[in-house]
């Protein structure tokens, strides 16, 4: 398994600056995002697709430092009743995909989205409740007439160029569980898996290590983020796990977002790199930083350091009684 960071950690950084810092880390992977939400800070994606020298440019800056590319991302919603902004996330997508292929990248990370309520919403709609029924109706419209048409069409897009999607299980979107990504994979196929993060796991009440073993027997793993959840015991009775309230209130929150070992400690995240080894997962563990009480510099040298700690064990094949 290989350590790596999501890039759009450094985006105050120009590419060559922030690979280097990466490399003199030690890590050995990066995830860079080309549009959406992450933004395209470090790969403009019409560029690279549009000039071969700076495509070839591109992979040597990151090859020469010894580092491989893990997954483009660029999530969004291109599910949006508002037509502009989902042809946009489409958009991206399909050129990120377009892209993958061009550097030899497995995966691209984004969200599943989220549609309205009826071909004339103007804003997305969360069922979460199976009662009033008419979220269930709402539900049920969503996935018949606008997740499962789409993405196995879009699936089909990703299948052909050769990448695989890894959609980040997120609340407030459609696949926000190992439940409903197994569902829309089980519609659209085998090239939807999961860019998995515990710290999504955590604040729905979702163990990580039982999310792991759910989706790795159905080789549903494509990817995975290192981030970590600190729950309030007190605020979460008052605001529930659905807390709607800015994460900017920290003090207030019923949960909010840490750096690797500063929600749960170092056996806890041993035991979620123990459960992807045990279901084959051997791939990347990319770091993303989103905690409010710490430095970019200050998260990500901790999450590296408590990352590595549980990242040394050698595989079973190497023991000396096997």
């Amino acid at each position: 398994m290989k350590l790596g960071v999501f890039m759009v950690l450094f985006g105050g950084r120009s590419l060559e600056e922030a690979l280097d810092y990466v490399a003199s880390q030690g890590l050995d992977a990066v995830e860079i995002g080309t549009g959406g939400n992450p933004g395209d800070k470090h790969c403009k994606p019409d560029e690279l697709l549009e000039n071969d020298t700076a495509l070839k440019n591109f992979k040597k800056a990151v090859e020469s430092r010894g580092l491989t590319i893990s997954a483009l991302s660029c999530h969004g919603n291109p599910l949006h009743p508002q037509k502009h902004l989902a042809q946009a996330d489409h958009e991206t997508f399909l050129k990120t995909v377009r892209l993958a292929e061009k550097l030899e990248v497995p995966v691209v990370n984004t969200f599943s989205g989220c549609p309205g309520d009826h071909e004339d919403a103007k804003y997305p709609n969360w069922p979460v409740a199976p009662w009033p029924n008419d979220f269930q109706e709402v539900l049920k419209w969503q996935w018949e007439n606008k997740i499962i048409p789409y993405w196995t069409e879009t699936g089909k897009f990703a299948a052909d160029h050769h990448v695989k999607i890894g959609l980040e299980l997120h609340g407030g979107f459609s696949v926000h569980t190992p439940a409903t990504l197994l569902r829309l994979r089980e519609a659209a196929g085998e090239v939807i898996g999961a860019n998995l993060d515990p710290s999504h796991m955590w604040w729905q009440g979702i163990d990580p290590v039982q999310a792991v073993q759910i989706l790795g027997r159905e080789g549903a793993i494509h990817h995975f983020h290192a981030k970590d959840t600190t729950i309030d015991p007190v605020n979460v009775n008052k605001y529930g796990l659905t807390d709607m309230q800015e994460y900017t209130k920290m003090l207030d929150r019923a949960w909010q977002f840490r750096t690797v070992g500063y929600g749960h400690d170092v056996k806890t995240w041993a035991d979620i790199i123990s459960a992807l080894r045990l279901v084959g997962y051997d791939y990347v563990v990319s770091i993303e930083h989103e905690d409010g009480l710490m430095s970019v510099e200050e998260g990500f040298t901790k999450a590296v350091h408590n990352l590595r700690q549980v990242l040394i064990e050698e595989p079973l094949s190497e023991m000396w009684w096997v």
